[in-house]
């Protein structure tokens, strides 16, 4: 294959700089890949689609045409982090985690960074995802952030940037294994001669994490994974990860509380559950908590929580840091907790709910990409640069009705990596989730999901919004 025939198109490459010599961490696969003759790379991406067919790699697309259920898309030639790079952003979300973990433990019991005048009060109060019913929680071990999929983007200045928290019920780790699993059937030799961090731990140390945060009694915890059905857009995750730690599967007409305490259903009678892994959101977790009519929660199971009689995972109350507005303090948080500078920084961004910042937006905002706060999956986004004078006057209607909800970023020169498109390679941008857990310590998975746009020009990465993935390697020096 001639990668000469390559074009970056001035964009930051994360396989090749301006001039197609391969960067570090690449070399090899570089090689490789030009080893491979005309058409040898559209059959092994073939090969992959059947790959993923016959394992019934899926998800789910809600109101999709074509039914809810959907091949997982995936692009065979994987993005590559040299491991020294990969160092620094571990150490980066270590400290972010860190100290996200203290914010929200801080904003529902004393509040001293709003007192402070670090973060505003009407901005924790007034989130759609803050949750009264949670102040003066003190989740097991302190952490309320036990796992989290943080988005990271590299600017065309070769810079790596937080884009965005999330905190509620990170999806997309089971894709991470599965792709690994898929390049190693249908392309083996690419890992030959090289030392790629594994991935293929992560259950495990998924498992320990849930283990630790069990209330002192269960000698022997019991974990569950709580999912709100087959519907769910995560469903195969939730079974996947409910499989690969040898743990039931359950929805909420599964569990029961009698006298604060959890028990499921089984064959045998009633057992004792000691740790939920719930992919439900908050508003759905209890009936009798928050909103009343929810069908697929569990009635009773805060009370329970609130008498360290189970534990939750991710802690009820955690999506007030997923916020994209309260995103904007993190840094501020850094310094605040940790009395440090963030390692990795945040997107420049613009509060609406701030006077002077949302006159700025308003006065350009033809110049920026305007999300609102509470949304996730890449929608309600509009790009400034690319929209038409209707939508830039629908959004700013929507920001002065509801400044609160609006923020707005610059349009970066989002990285590109290339991508099998039919016998050649092409530039497609792409985003990274990295995943985090965090139990007796914080456990980062290397590498993580590699997000990518693959509508040619496109930024739209997620996959509700026809975004595929890649499989990402964290390359360390010397052949394995």
């Amino acid at each position: 294959m001639d990668l000469q025939a390559y074009q970056t198109d001035g964009f930051y490459d994360e396989l090749f700089d301006a001039n197609l010599h391969p960067r570090v961490g690449a070399e090899l696969l570089s090689r490789r890949l030009a080893g491979f003759s005309n058409g040898e790379l559209a059959e092994r991406q073939r090969a992959a689609d059947k790959a993923l067919l016959t394992m019934g790699i899926t998800f789910n697309v809600y109101g999709h045409e074509a039914g809810t259920e959907k091949i997982w898309p995936f692009d065979i030639v994987p993005r590559v982090i040299d491991a020294a790079e990969w160092a620094v952003i571990e150490r980066g979300l270590k400290q972010r985690i860190h100290a996200l973990n203290l914010f929200i433990d801080d904003v529902y019991n004393k509040r001293r960074i709003v007192a402070d005048g670090v973060v505003p009060d009407w901005l924790v109060d007034s989130g759609q995802c803050f949750r009264g019913p949670c102040a003066g929680l003190k989740p097991p071990r302190g952490v309320w952030c036990h796992i989290t999929g943080t988005d990271l983007v590299r600017g065309g200045d070769g810079v790596m940037y937080v884009l965005e928290d999330n905190l509620r019920t990170p999806s997309g780790v089971s894709y991470v294994l599965e792709n690994r699993e898929v390049m190693k059937r249908t392309f083996p030799q690419l890992f030959a001669g090289q030392r790629i961090s594994p991935v293929e731990n992560y259950p495990e140390k998924l498992l320990a994490m849930l283990q630790y945060i069990a209330p002192p009694q269960a000698r022997d915890p019991t974990v569950v994974v709580l999912t709100p059905g087959i519907y769910n857009s995560a469903y195969f995750e939730h079974s996947f990860l409910a499989r690969q730690m040898g743990v039931e599967l359950v929805q909420g007409s599964d569990l029961a509380v009698e006298n604060d305490v959890v028990f499921m259903r089984t064959t045998r009678g009633l057992e004792r559950v000691d740790v939920i892994y719930r992919r439900i959101d908050d508003d759905f977790l209890d009936p009798l908590a928050f909103r009343a009519d929810s069908v697929v929660g569990v009635p009773g199971l805060m009370a329970a929580y609130r008498a360290g009689n189970v534990a939750l995972v991710n802690a009820p109350g955690t999506g007030i840091a997923d916020d994209k507005a309260v995103y904007a303090y993190v840094p501020q948080m850094i310094r605040y907790y940790l009395g440090e500078d963030a390692i990795i920084p945040n997107v420049p961004t613009f509060v609406c709910g701030e006077e002077k910042q949302r006159d700025h937006v308003l006065s350009k905002l033809d110049e920026f990409v305007l999300k609102p706060a509470d949304a996730s999956g890449g929608y309600g986004i509009v790009l400034g640069p690319r929209a038409s004078k209707q939508q830039l006057e629908e959004v700013r209607a929507q920001i002065k009705a509801n400044p609160r909800n609006y923020i707005a970023q610059p349009m970066l020169s989002l990285s590109r990596v290339p991508t099998v498109v039919g016998d050649s390679l092409e530039g497609r941008h792409v985003d990274l989730r990295p995943f985090i857990l965090y139990g007796e310590e914080i456990f980062v998975l290397p590498g993580g999901l590699t997000r990518v746009a693959l509508v040619k020009g496109s930024l739209v990465v997620n996959s509700s919004q026809g975004g595929g993935s890649k499989d990402t390697w964290v390359v360390h020096p010397g052949r394995s």
